[in-house]
């Protein structure tokens, strides 16, 4: 079986790599130290029974050019760059590693919110340029933080919030709730009316893209901060670009965007902190990506059944 990686990074723990030549797995690294376009994608795909793959997409047209695949092994957790109703057409497995990239997003996600509030990397960037300015910012400990989304990473960064800065006051919104979590569940209007953090931890699926609008903004404070650290089409950038240049919203911090690489206009302001799809890039939370997605590779070539299988409500959203 012929092995394709198009999952950048890959190889952040060499114990993947190994697992695969013990098996006897011919692999081929994608030569693009990048993501993928859809075309480059189809170039590369002919002849590969496995595709461990990372975010670039696995449209129809790339499946219709890969006659032999037999699984997806998608390194992370994110699922909408992949048709999945077409890989299902043709009988094509999928794997995810939903667990792994967690802790790494999560704890990313409360050092925006620290960075927003405290204005650090504004000030990195003033004495790079040879600027002495102390800049005024608020305390974490004591606002409210609204987290919408509460799946694995939005539980993690509660976890996180209540257990180091307990006069934080969390809202929750979820379609789910789960209410052992001690924390207010809320609905979104009243969530985006009363934080001083929102925080994004959601899929991208038809019903969350472009949840965040210019209607939602109008709901918030022009104090108030966003934080999307989940897909970038969740957040219409148009609208966010507008509300921080107007004042509208204080500021915002986005490590995810709807065309990437990113250089849109959040590029030119100030107030909006920007990461490069960052979440889970600390080297442990991506070994155990690496690894976990090969394993289930190697238990789909011994004919077992796979650990992480995605779940059949991955398929109807």
């Amino acid at each position: 079986m012929k092995v394709l990686i198009t999952a950048f990074p890959f190889g952040t723990s060499q114990s993947s790599l190994k697992l695969l030549q013990s098996a006897g797995l011919e692999y081929q690294v994608s030569p693009f130290k990048r993501r993928l376009t859809e075309m480059e994608l189809i170039q590369l795909i002919p002849g590969t029974s496995i595709l461990i793959a990372g975010t670039e997409p696995i449209t129809a047209r790339v499946l219709d050019a890969a006659p032999q695949l037999q699984l997806i092994a998608r390194v992370g957790i994110g699922l909408d760059n992949v048709d999945l109703q077409a890989a299902r057409k043709r009988g094509i497995a999928i794997t995810y590693t939903p667990d792994a990239p967690a802790p790494a997003v999560a704890e990313l996600t409360v050092g925006l919110m620290i960075d927003l509030l405290r204005g650090i990397s504004r000030a990195d960037r003033l004495m790079h340029g040879k600027q002495w300015r102390r800049i005024l910012g608020r305390r974490l400990d004591g606002l409210t933080v609204g987290v919408v989304g509460v799946g694995r990473v939005g539980k993690r960064v509660i976890r996180i919030l209540t257990g180091g800065f307990p006069n934080v006051s969390v809202l929750a919104n979820d379609i789910a709730p789960d209410h052992s979590i001690g924390v207010k569940w809320t609905q979104k209007s009243e969530l985006y009316a009363v934080s001083d953090i929102i925080t994004l931890h959601l899929p991208l699926t038809g019903v969350t893209r472009h949840l965040i609008s210019e209607r939602e903004v109008q709901m918030m404070k022009s104090t108030a901060f966003i934080i999307n650290t989940s897909r970038g089409e969740i957040v219409d950038e148009g609208a966010l670009a507008s509300a921080l240049t107007s004042g509208r919203l204080a500021g915002a911090a986005i490590d995810v965007f709807e065309h990437e690489p990113y250089s849109g206009p959040l590029t030119g302001i100030e107030e909006c902190i920007l990461t490069c799809h960052m979440g889970s890039m600390s080297e442990d939370c991506r070994a155990a990506m690496e690894i976990e997605a090969v394993e289930d590779v190697l238990r789909f070539v011994r004919g077992e059944p796979v650990k992480q299988p995605v779940p059949e409500a991955e398929y109807i959203l």
